[in-house]
């Protein structure tokens, strides 16, 4: 009879239930270990085979629980955001109907997984339970500025304070923005609310921008950068546009979220794509002036030592600067390409391979260096988001630059060239490499590194430039404008001159969505909610007078950036996570989730936890001590899952038809788990022959126990070598995510029990059933009971092994003549060194090569090797 895994599995997974078998308590003696994946967001379609990589977390808990760890395994649901509104609207109905009968759908299917989830800690990013503590974080931001001198975040009513007695002048801050008014303390009394307020904006954590943002028409939304490329690969289009926005100031710690990568056990191209996403450059600002004009145009470079080589100068399309400087002569084509430029995205107009584009504004810029006039262009590779949104262009040594020049006729001037070439030749290409000064005046003859220096070191004496750190990191555009999303808990007052956003107060929270009749995107921008005047317009709190709600809504990433912490405390009704919770538990000790978020959830996610840290909320640097990356698991067509190919393979399938154990099994043992494989229906076969073998060790046919064919003999030495082995290497490769070399380890101890002499060892079997249980959790439990054992096999310990018991009896001794392999032996270990010679002279192979030859001298390593030099 084969093992009847639908009947065993739904009793052991209501025993789990009922019993709360992984339900873990805050504070035990035992040591802590805290893993999670990433949430899932709760689709329509439910579960697919990609899903099943939760049980690689699933199988460390338990295997940590046995080791005698207090293991926290959470689970809970991301599901507020952009997909869930647009499942509702396909199927024309509520998003908050979608939401609950999806979630209900993935918790049968996690349930029918066996995976062993806490599931007094779940949690649901659209509870308001939960969504209160998203608007209190957001809050905290807006409530807060960057202390430039503390290195840290402080409350806003810090810098009132200093404000009120010094005005804004000398702040502890960075006050961002081109236009800021500022103030002496008496005209700071003096100032109105709204006055006040756009200042403080410029300081704020959190504040509103006018700024071009990714507009998706079909979506009705705006996009961060990091979601243009998801988007534009399912079709969509992204254009820019100018929208009043929230924005979330990220830019302010992209220090120290460089800086604290070092130390992280994460995978290297994981931090390396951080690294390159938050962009750091060393470098200098340089001010052209602008002829006739009067007005400046700053720039960033890497490249300070090639000024006397700027030939021209581009300004982003956006710059603030190209109204004023274009000339009537060349209105109509500037004019003509701004509107072009609207329909291209950030990515695409950074494509280096694309065909360069620009126009001419009319206007010439001052080159600082040598006071040449130079022409001013707009082009669209320079983006507003970078830099200063203007470049100095240094054709004979920039790529882009130098395609730009040819293809408009630009002048190209050689500035650097390598030692001992000769510079008198046109440049065929753009050197871009370091080399020594030329046609650079007092630059002249000097390396990079000091050109570099002199050149900053002039520019600052001038005062014409100084020497500047950027980043490419730009700040978290977090408005959406959704129905489906966290409310801001924010309105708009109006003291007469103009609109400023006020917070509300702790125990105005949470703002709710209104009940709405259509929650469709408006496609002017706004969102549905600025359809529901009874809901937008509202009283400030404070004064009584009338006011306005906000009506965007926060990104889907808002509630994932923080919930590895509400876990921690999940019923906390005053206080997001308790001290004693998070001091516990923190850091997440394990974090499993796709590389496709190492730029988004995972850089918002370390952001959120460091304004968290500053104020003392979190007691870590670092949300997650190490993270690690699932393959994706293609079709069998050796292609990428997709309902339009119509290869997504459904677990639901496999699990009626061979069981959660067989699948769990069979997935960890494709492949390295974080490798890219493709899913072979037929492989599963294999892995759920090897669960039965274990299952009739001691079950007969008629489904009855039968502990007669095991014994009560000591293993031999071969298989108490194999056991110890096994238990070494299990332990080893599931602590480092080497689950099929795990799993293929048990199944060649399997083998070696079946071979064993007298019949299958009891003690050797129940360590089997214990290995092998986190990965096939619900056969291990009833084999346990079946074992006489009444309570759950995870109370028990994992299996010891002996290091002296896991060595080979033989080993294979190499012998060489002249250090060329001639022959191999198996021989007893721990021979002498006389014994190994022996062997070495003994074999034909060896003697064919050394007859008639004088032996200069014998080497032996023990164990090892023979090496018989001749001459």
């Amino acid at each position: 009879m084969a093992y009847p895994f639908s009947e065993i599995e739904l009793k052991w997974q209501e025993y789990w239930r009922t019993h709360e078998t992984f339900r873990v308590e805050t504070g035990s003696s035992k040591p802590k270990y805290y893993v999670m994946d990433m949430f899932a967001y709760p689709s329509g379609e439910g579960l697919h085979m990609g899903h099943v990589h939760y049980a690689a977390a699933d199988i460390m808990m338990r295997m940590k629980r046995m080791q005698g760890f207090n293991a926290l395994h959470p689970t809970g649901w991301d599901a507020f955001g952009l997909p869930a509104e647009q499942y509702a609207v396909r199927h024309k109905l509520h998003p908050r109907i979608t939401t609950e009968k999806n979630i209900a759908n993935f918790r049968r299917q996690l349930e029918a997984l066996g995976f062993g989830y806490d599931w007094s800690r779940e949690i649901n990013t659209t509870d308001p339970n939960y969504f209160k503590w998203t608007q209190w974080i957001f809050l905290k931001f807006f409530d807060s500025y960057y202390d430039t001198k503390e290195n840290r975040a402080k409350p806003i009513a810090d810098l009132i304070s200093l404000i009120e007695k010094n005005g804004t002048h000398s702040l502890p801050c960075n006050v961002h923005g081109r236009d800021v008014r500022h103030y002496t303390a008496e005209e700071w009394k003096a100032a109105t609310n709204k006055q006040r307020s756009d200042f403080l904006g410029a300081c704020r954590l959190a504040y509103l921008s006018d700024a071009p943002v990714n507009w998706c028409p079909e979506l009705g939304t705006v996009l961060a950068n990091e979601e243009v490329p998801e988007q534009e690969e399912k079709g969509f289009t992204v254009v820019r546009r100018n929208m009043r926005q929230w924005m979330l100031r990220i830019t302010a710690y992209a220090e120290r979220l460089l800086q604290d990568l070092d130390g992280l056990d994460w995978r290297e191209s994981t931090l390396e794509m951080q690294r390159n996403w938050i962009g750091r450059s060393e470098g200098a600002e340089i001010d052209f002036e602008i002829a006739g004009a009067g007005d400046i145009i700053r720039v960033f470079t890497t490249r300070p030592d090639t000024l006397f080589g700027a030939t021209y100068m581009v300004l982003a399309p956006e710059h603030p600067l190209v109204d004023k400087i274009t000339t009537s002569s060349q209105r109509a084509k500037v004019d003509e390409y701004l509107e072009a430029v609207k329909r291209k995205s950030d990515l695409e107009r950074a494509d280096l391979s694309r065909e360069k584009t620009g126009v001419f504004t009319g206007a010439y810029a001052k080159n600082p260096a040598n006071g040449e006039r130079i022409p001013i262009w707009i082009a669209d590779y320079v983006l507003m988001s970078y830099g200063t949104g203007a470049i100095m262009s240094v054709p004979g040594h920039d790529e882009r630059d130098f395609e730009f020049a040819e293809a408009f006729g630009l002048p190209i001037v050689r500035v650097v060239q390598a030692p001992g070439v000769d510079g008198s030749e046109p440049l065929a290409k753009p050197f871009t490499d370091e080399g020594i000064a030329v046609n650079s005046g007092f630059l002249n003859g000097l390396a990079t590194a000091q050109a570099k220096t002199t050149m900053i070191s002039w520019l600052e004496e001038q005062k014409l430039g100084n020497r500047s750190i950027k980043y490419k990191l730009r700040d978290w555009l977090f408005s959406r404008q959704r129905y489906w999303g966290e409310p801001f808990p924010i309105v708009f007052a109006n003291d007469g001159d103009g609109e400023y956003p006020k917070a509300l107060g702790e125990e105005r929270l949470p703002v709710m969505l209104p009940e709405v009749e259509s929650y469709q995107p408006s496609g002017t921008g706004e969102s549905p909610l600025a359809t529901i005047t009874e809901w937008v317009n509202t009283t400030d709190p404070e004064t009584g007078k009338p006011a306005r709600r906000e009506t965007n809504t926060m990104p889907q990433w808002a509630g994932s950036s923080w919930y590895y912490l509400r876990y921690l405390d999940p019923k906390n009704d005053s206080e997001p996570v308790s001290k004693t919770a998070e001091n516990y538990w923190m850091p997440v000790d394990l974090y499993i989730g796709g590389t496709e978020h190492a730029v988004t959830h995972l850089l918002y996610s370390r952001f959120w936890h460091k304004v968290l840290y500053d104020y003392g909320i979190v007691s870590t640097k670092e949300p997650f001590r190490k993270m690690y990356h699932q393959g994706i698991v293609l079709g069998e067509n050796g292609v990428k899952m997709s309902k339009s190919l119509g290869n997504v393979v459904n677990p639901d399938e496999f699990l009626s038809k061979y069981g959660a154990d067989s699948l769990r099994t069979y997935y960890m043992f494709l492949g390295p788990f974080e490798a890219m494989k493709p899913w072979d229906s037929q492989g599963i076969m294999g892995v759920h022959r090897f669960l039965n073998r274990i299952w009739r060790l001691a079950v007969r046919e008629d489904g009855v126990t039968d502990l007669s064919r095991l014994t009560a003999n000591a293993p031999s030495r071969n298989l108490e070598r194999a056991l110890h082995q096994t238990i070494q290497k299990v332990g080893e490769d599931v602590s480092a995510l080497q689950f099929n070399t795990a799993v293929s380890a048990l199944m060649i101890l399997l083998n070696k029990m079946e071979d064993e002499e007298g019949g299958v060892p009891r003690t050797a079997f129940e360590t089997l059933i214990k290995l092998i249980a986190p990965f096939a959790p619900h056969i291990a439990e009833e084999l346990w009971q079946r074992l006489g054992n009444n309570d759950s096999l995870f109370n028990s310990e994992w299996p010891n092994y002996d290091e002296s018991k896991t060595v080979e009896d033989a080993v294979v001794l190499v012998l060489q003549v002249n250090g060329k392999v001639r022959d191999k032996l198996e021989v007893p270990r721990g021979l002498s060194r006389e014994a190994l010679e022996a062997f070495a002279r003994d074999s034909a192979n060896v003697k064919k090569h050394i007859d008639g030859k004088e032996i200069r001298k014998v080497i032996v390593v023990p164990d090892k090797l023979v090496n018989v030099v001749v001459g």
